[in-house]
């Protein structure tokens, strides 16, 4: 009984840190979306486009991995905040340096369906993430 008691001490916790990151990503969808040249959604749903979807699921991974980092890392709610906009900042930088220096028409080229370009963008989101979550200690 003592244990069960112990594990729902620490579940208001949960809830704080996981209703959290649930708005954070939320966030992260309606700006990420509204800062790429492309429209996301109505290349995936309506024209069924691969390069879009995995770029897409790429940046929620690496933003997903980032903000999971700080929340383990996290010494309260305040820091976690600080960290997860820092994690979504990251992230718009890395889509910033893909478009700017390593493929300066990843637009088209994901509007083209190109999956290669979805695949480099996805694996930049994802590495970025792992080192925004990596870098993410005291």
């Amino acid at each position: 009984m003592e244990m069960i008691s112990k594990l729902l001490a620490g579940f208001p916790n949960f809830l704080l840190y996981f209703s959290l990151s649930l708005a954070f990503v939320l966030a992260f969808k309606f700006i990420y979306v509204r800062l790429t040249p492309y429209d996301e959604w109505t290349l995936i749903k309506d024209h069924k486009n691969t390069a879009a979807a995995i770029a897409l699921s790429g940046a929620f991974l690496g933003y997903c991995l980032a903000i999971s980092g700080a929340a383990k890392n996290s010494v309260n709610i305040a820091d976690f905040a600080v960290w997860g906009v820092v994690a979504l900042m990251a992230q718009l930088v890395a889509f910033a340096i893909v478009r700017l220096v390593l493929l300066p028409r990843i637009g088209e080229r994901i509007e083209n369906d190109e999956v290669p370009a979805g695949i480099v963008l996805a694996t930049v989101s994802v590495s970025v993430g792992v080192l925004n979550a990596a870098c993410m200690s005291y």
